[in-house]
């Protein structure tokens, strides 16, 4: 069977409110180093929508890139086998190049990704 995309505006509207209700807490600002890997270095802003929950028991993580739209550009699916879990991740005002870049980095180690860019 091939791989499907199907396509709603509304779930996508949903996710804007989400992050405008919540707004964005960056705690880890882009070029700092992550706590556990800190051979990693944070090419973009990365925090989490606050009052949110994840399938991972903590808030909803964002990326957060450098276009103009301010708006959710796009989500990564990701299995986690270092931690056992799956969750989303938000790609917010992200540009398609930003996005790549954040998908490659989200399938590395023991991270594997999908990543479904939003379309305007």
């Amino acid at each position: 069977m091939r791989d499907k995309l199907f396509s709603n505006p509304q779930f996508w509207e949903n996710m804007d409110q989400l992050v405008a209700k919540n707004g964005i807490r960056i705690d880890r600002p882009k070029g700092s180093r992550h706590p556990r890997f800190t051979g990693f270095v944070y090419p973009y802003d990365y925090g989490y929508l606050p009052f949110t929950s994840s399938t991972d028991g903590a808030e909803v993580d964002v990326w957060v890139g450098t276009s103009k739209n301010k708006k959710v550009t796009g989500i990564l699916a990701i299995t986690d086998m270092d931690k056992f879990d799956a969750e989303i991740k938000l790609l917010y005002s992200c540009t398609e190049k930003e996005m790549e870049e954040i998908y490659q980095i989200n399938n590395s180690l023991m991270m594997k990704a999908v990543l479904i860019m939003r379309s305007f």
